[in-house]
């Protein structure tokens, strides 16, 4: 099938665990997703094989991310439990010069790419699908597209999941964000070390 479409969505959709599924006939935005996949009585009819989830490279996109996610977890688990539901991985970053045009997912294919493109590329951060028009959009949704299935495992609890991340355990999950969390500065001062040590070697 070589059938596809995109939907939009007007803001942060709602966190709906924890509810009723009449709140997907309620919601405007959750009741259009049902509609268009056609999933309101069974996966029977599913319109889509593959069904992704396209947002920002950054702390909002990811929030989005885990609102979308919610709602098919809490609702239409099969979808996820039969390999429908991926995430879109967009570039990071655009190095380019007259001849050619690179799109870099990390740091460390940025550096090949000004690597392999030479002198003084032109280097782009993209923070959102909102900053790439739709001529470069088409250029990583082809056979190079960077998918992301959404995968549970046998023994995976969705209510614990969804409990943990998405419920009232404000505190637990501040917790552990603190624990864990890395800034960019710590990130480009390991980059900056990782290089440090490749010179060294090479030396």
């Amino acid at each position: 099938v070589n059938t596809q479409a995109v939907f939009s969505l007007r803001g942060k959709p709602l966190n709906c665990y924890g509810l009723t599924k009449k709140v997907v006939y309620e919601n405007e935005e959750f009741n259009l997703i049902q509609a268009a996949l056609d999933i309101e009585e069974d996966m029977d009819n599913l319109r889509y094989n593959r069904i992704v989830i396209a947002t920002d490279a950054d702390v909002d996109g990811m929030h989005i991310r885990m609102l979308l996610l919610t709602f098919f977890l809490q609702f239409f688990p099969d979808l996820v439990k039969r390999n429908h539901v991926y995430v879109l991985q967009t570039p990071l970053f655009r190095v380019r010069n007259k001849k050619k045009t690179i799109y870099c997912y990390s740091d460390e294919e940025r550096r090949n790419a000004i690597a392999e493109l030479g002198k003084n590329p032109e280097i782009t951060r993209f923070k959102g699908l909102g900053e790439i028009s739709p001529d470069e959009f088409i250029h990583f949704i082809g056979e190079d597209i960077r998918l992301e299935p959404v995968l549970l495992t046998k023994d995976a609890s969705i209510d614990s999941i969804l409990s943990y991340f998405m419920g009232k355990n404000t505190q637990e999950r501040q917790d552990f964000i603190i624990d864990n969390l890395r800034v960019e500065k710590d990130l480009a001062e390991a980059t900056a070390s990782e290089e440090s040590d490749e010179l060294e070697i090479a030396s």
